[in-house]
């Protein structure tokens, strides 16, 4: 799976332990509820993203449509 802006951050550093560290450097409060686009402007959403899924090991080269 592709962590995407609209997913909510609560939902994210539960299922990926991992990323909590990365919220924690961006200051982004772990138990959120708001989606990730939410805390972020979006050039350093971007970014962000891009870092939390290298973290988890996931990119749209591992994804599947559909799945």
């Amino acid at each position: 799976m592709v962590i995407t802006e609209d997913m909510p951050v609560s939902g994210i550093a539960s299922s990926w332990e991992e990323t909590k560290e990365l919220f924690i450097k961006y200051n982004i409060p772990i138990g959120s509820k708001k989606a990730l686009k939410e805390h972020l402007p979006k050039d350093q959403l971007i970014s962000i993203i891009t870092e939390i899924n290298k973290v988890i090991g996931s990119s749209e080269a591992t994804c599947i449509e559909g799945g």
